[in-house]
């Protein structure tokens, strides 16, 4: 079975260089990856993503694994500590944000 721990080494981002070693501290390294992938957005699914946001929430790298997920952009999953649907709305705002500033700073 893989872990956790094996997606999280797979790919490290150029600001995040392997001897960091921060996906070694992951609260989710012992924990089943199925827990972070779970199927559907109702009843059950909902649960699960819970459970897997729980475990994030005392992660000790929560925001380093955020970052990393961004950077990467997998869509699938509980990462550093939001779903799917909270990252896209993420990619939005910031994407919002940047157009705003780029607009304020031509004029």
């Amino acid at each position: 079975m893989t872990s956790l721990l094996d997606l999280l080494t797979q790919q490290t981002p150029n600001n995040l260089a392997p001897a960091d070693n921060w996906q070694k501290r992951a609260a989710c390294r012992n924990e089943d990856p199925e827990l972070f992938f779970p199927i559907g957005a109702t009843g059950p699914a909902l649960a699960q993503a819970e459970q897997a946001k729980a475990v994030c929430r005392r992660c000790p790298v929560m925001e380093t694994c955020l970052q990393w997920v961004m950077q990467q952009g997998h869509q699938d999953g509980i990462w550093g500590g939001t779903s799917e649907q909270e990252r896209q709305n993420l990619r939005r705002a910031r994407s919002r944000a940047k157009a705003k500033a780029a607009g304020t700073a031509s004029r």
